[in-house]
Formats: structure tokens, sequence, C-alpha cells
């Protein structure tokens, strides 16, 4: 989407319809700057260890009643949504939740979407909770309205909440499956049928061949995962190591290539037990389940590509794929953000993997040297930059971006850290979205567009215009990123001009909507993060968001009106 926000910026460009001054704006737009400094912010907090003394509380609740824990986890989730980036805060609950689960014996699938819709609710109520209400506080602005404050958007935002998880607490959670048991790693992939072990005769083809041009993994397909050897035992061999006689064979294939095995000359199957975690880890190697982040540069290619063995230090036994189970063809799937990686991978290189950016580590929580001496320092700066906001001492570009800097100077975070921590997607793509905004003013098609709207819904009132905007911004924000649905403000503030009334209701519909992705799981980060962990299909999110996308949009429609009068 970053690229596509690009492409149309240079194509306006290209054709004159805006200025480069217009056309380049968005990158030192105020919201722009904001929400990279939040990014700094966030990831200050994280780095110093202020949220995951929540883990051991959370373990705690859960053993005493699900319902009461579930509620108070919301209720966490939604809080620190209101202030950080909710991103890393769905990163650091994931693995604890997966771990509390199989503690419990309770479905994950029944834990992780509420958890990832109380962060977008969370989100909604603070001027800092989302980009899109930085993004159109900063539009407001510009069209000579008053900057939003701090909790201008929480009067709707936390009846929203409130009821978002009443929804989900009584109805959502009794609709969604129990598709994750407490099994291990080995079975919740289904893996086990598909390792077998082999041995190589001594008139076997692959014997002396390098496994990279053995024919036993050309003509069949398969994944030596290890090699026994006499009293020798290879994890992870690479392309290079040569095969000899007498080596068994861990090997991952289908059913299919099993039966072709005991057909082929030269190769003995050896019975084996049913496969499980013991079975793949020693004291060398382990099992990590790992989700491709959203903002992964893997995401478009493929293992194969990304040498994933080599750079990473570990080898894919399976994933799951937007939905389905893959333990074939792996090397030539393109990956996406949200796929579930499972993982064998060598103890040297197991902490340097929980710590890329690529990746979350679902099946237990990263060890990483938190800078807890510098927690008050971080702390208080965060909680600074709220109160200078709130309380008008600062503009918030200015009190985000002297936080971020005082996070640096004061350690709490390197300067190479708070690059790494900034997405860079969404900062190109609130520029592009912008340079589209200014373009559909500039050339009068905004004002064509809210003509056609009000012509056509205007005449039952300005009520029903609200309903129109937040629910078309619903249906866009559930196929696109939130932040592209920003070009709709420009058409909202048209139409109120039209129509000579307060813009403020129109805003609120598109900004409240675009937090409202409920009912797929692309449409924003924390649904795409939970998606494999809990081994959702698409339907799930449909069945249990679309009924509290209705919900929230009755409540916008009437209750927006009475917070901002026309």
């Amino acid at each position: 989407m970053d690229l596509v926000a690009l492409l149309v910026m240079g194509l306006l460009l290209v054709t004159g319809i805006i200025t480069p001054a217009e056309g380049l704006s968005g990158f030192s737009n105020t919201a722009t700057i904001t929400v990279g400094a939040m990014f700094v912010l966030s990831a200050g907090l994280f780095k110093t260890g202020a949220v995951n003394f929540l883990g051991a509380f959370v373990n705690q609740i859960f053993k005493k009643s699900f319902l009461t824990a579930m509620l108070v986890v919301m209720c966490l989730v939604g809080f620190l949504s209101a202030f950080i980036n909710n991103t890393p805060v769905i990163a650091i609950f994931l693995p604890i939740l997966l771990g509390v689960a199989k503690d419990t014996k309770i479905s994950a699938s029944k834990i992780l979407m509420p958890v990832s819709f109380a962060s977008m609710l969370g989100g909604i109520c603070t001027l800092i909770g989302t980009s899109t209400n930085i993004l159109v506080s900063s539009i407001a602005e510009k069209q000579g309205l008053p900057a939003f404050s701090m909790f201008e958007f929480a009067p709707l935002g936390l009846i929203m909440f409130a009821v978002g998880t009443a929804y989900m607490l009584h109805v959502g959670i009794r609709l969604l499956p129990e598709r994750r048991g407490e099994g291990d790693l080995t079975e919740t992939f289904a893996l086990s049928e598909y390792l077998t072990e082999i041995i190589l005769l001594p008139h076997a083809l692959s014997v002396g061949h390098k496994i990279k041009d053995a024919p036993l993994v050309h003509d069949l397909d398969i994944a030596i995962l290890e090699i026994h050897r006499r009293e020798e035992k290879i994890h992870q061999p690479t392309g290079d190591v040569v095969l000899r006689e007498g080596d068994i064979l861990l090997v991952r294939c289908d059913l299919e290539k099993i039966r072709a095995l005991q057909e082929r000359s030269g190769v003995r199957l050896k019975p084996q037990a049913k496969w499980g975690d013991e079975g793949l880890t020693s004291e060398d190697h382990r099992l990590l389940e790992a989700v491709v982040s959203p903002s992964s540069g893997l995401i478009g290619s493929t293992l194969q590509k990304s040498d994933f063995r080599e750079n990473y230090g570990g080898t894919v036994l399976a994933m799951r794929h937007h939905g389905r189970l893959l333990r074939e063809k792996l090397s030539d799937t393109v990956l996406r953000a949200g796929d579930l990686l499972l993982v064998e991978i060598h103890r040297t290189r197991l902490n340097h993997f929980k710590r890329l950016p690529d990746f979350i580590v679902a099946s237990e929580r990263a060890t990483v040297e938190f800078r807890r001496n510098k927690v008050v320092f971080a702390l208080a700066i965060v909680a600074g930059v709220i109160l200078a906001a709130s309380l008008n001492f600062a503009p918030i570009v200015v009190a985000s971006v002297v936080g971020a800097i005082l996070l640096i100077l004061l350690g709490c975070i390197t300067l190479e850290e708070a690059y790494q921590a900034i997405e860079w997607k969404i900062i190109f793509l609130l520029a592009g979205v912008l340079s589209l905004g200014a373009a559909l003013e500039q050339t009068g098609a905004a004002r064509l567009i809210s003509s056609l709207v009000v012509s056509s819904v205007g005449v039952y009132g300005n009520v029903a215009l609200v309903s129109a905007f937040y629910l078309l911004t619903v249906i866009l924000t559930s196929a696109m990123s939130n932040n592209a649905t920003g070009a709709l403000l420009a058409i909202a503030i048209a139409t109120a001009a039209t129509l000579g009334v307060n813009p403020q209701p129109f805003l609120m519909a598109v900004v409240f909507a675009a937090s409202a992705s409920f009912m797929t799981p692309v449409g924003y980060q924390t649904n795409t993060m939970i998606y494999g962990p809990g081994q959702y299909k698409f339907i799930d999110f449909v069945r249990v968001g679309t009924p509290l996308n209705i919900i929230l949009w009755i409540l916008a429609t009437f209750l927006i009106p009475v917070f901002w009068k026309f």
C-alpha cells in the first residue's frame, strides 16, 4: 500500500495535477512527523521493559476466572493502545497469551481476537492512539479548524470501547471456534505424519552426492532435517554435506512421497513412533513459532530468495499461510504479513532471531536485555508528552518530537533503535495519502464527489450523511490501510462546505470508522499479527466482526451529532 501511495504521488507530480511543493508536503506535514515520533516513544517504553512486567500478572488472573481475566486483559491492552502504538502492545502480549492458553487448556483462538479488537477500540480514545487520529487533526488544522485536543475522541471512544468489550465477552467469544488446542508445536502444525526416517543403503543413487545435488532431494522434493551418521548427529545439514551409505535421514515429506520412498531403490524406511517436539529439539536446537511482522522485509519474498537457512540460521518446517496449513513447497511460497512459521533453529542463533524486526516470536517470550534503570525516565517522558499536549503547553508535534529526542539523550533508546522503530511504510503511506488529498482539493474533485454525495444521501439529512461516511470508510478500511482512508477527509470537508455546516461530525465519522476494521485480517495490523497464531480463517473475522461493525455504525450515526454539533 505504501508503494501504491508513492505511485499515486509520482503520477500526480508527473501530470502536473499538483506542484512539487504540494506533492512532497506530506513528508513535512505535522501528522507525518508526529506519527514518526510516536513510534520512537513507544519503542522507548518497550526497550526499558516498562510493559513486560504485566506478563506475570496476566498469568495469575487467568487461573481464577476466564471472563474476568479477559475483561482485565482487554481493558489493559485498550488503555496501553490509547497512548502508544498498538502493534508492539500485541507483540508483547502474543507469547504471553499463547502461554496462558496452553497452561489453562483454553483455545488461543478464544483469546487473541478479542485482545486485537480491544487494541483497536482503545486506540480511538485519544489523539495519539492511532495515526489516523493524528492525521485528521492535522488536516482539520490546515483547513482553519481548531486542532483536536488529546481527549477529543474520548467521550464516544470510551462508549465504543465499553460496548465492543461487552459484545466480545458475551457474544464474540461464543462465535469464535476452538481451533488451537493445547498440543505441542509439532501437533499444532499436524507435522508428525510428514516426518519419517530413511536409511541410505550402499547402492542408493544419492550416496556420494551433495544434498543440493542428490536425486533423492530433487526427484521427490523432500527436506532433510537431520542426519544420523554413526555417533555423529548433523542438525540442519547444509546443501554441501555429502550423503554416505548407512546415513539415517530425518526427512519432511507428505504421505504420497513416503510411499514413493518405499519403492525407491537403495532407500529403506525406518519404523518410528509418532514424532513430537522432543524428537526435533535437542540441547542445540529449538522449535519456534514466528509470525512475519507487518513491517518485515520478507513480505513479498520467498524462503528460497531470502536464503532463509543461511541468513536466519533456521529451517522452516511448516507454515500457516492466510488460513491454510502448508507443509510442502514452502521455499516457493510468497510470504505475507501474518504468516506463521514453524522454525527449527540452532541455540546460538536463538536470541538473535528473537530480536529481529522481521518476526514476532509467538511461542515464547523474547529474552531481551531491558534498560530497566531507564524505565522511570521513559515513563516520565511519555507522561510529559501526554500532559503537554493535553494542557496545551505545546502542540502535539512539538511535544512528541522533544520527547523522542529526550529518550535518545537519556539513553532509553539508541539512535539506531529509534530509526528501526519507525515504520517507514506508514510514513510513506501518509505522505502519499496527503498528496492525494491535496490533489482532490486543488482540482475540485473533492467538491464534485461531495456534490454527488449530497445529492444522493443529503436529502435524508445531515445525520444520514454522517452514517454514509462511516459506512463507506468501514468498507474501504476492511480492504486497505486505515490511513489510506484519510483521503476521504478532503471529501468530508468539501461536503460540509457545500452544506455550510461544521465539518467536525463528518471528520469524526471517517476517524472512528477507520479504526473499525473488525471484518478482515488484513485491514489492521493487529488482526494480521494474530491471524496465524490463532489458527483463524478469513470467515472467522467476518462472522465475529460484522455484528460488531453494525453495532458501532448505529452508535456512531446517532452519537456523533450529539458530541459534535453541525
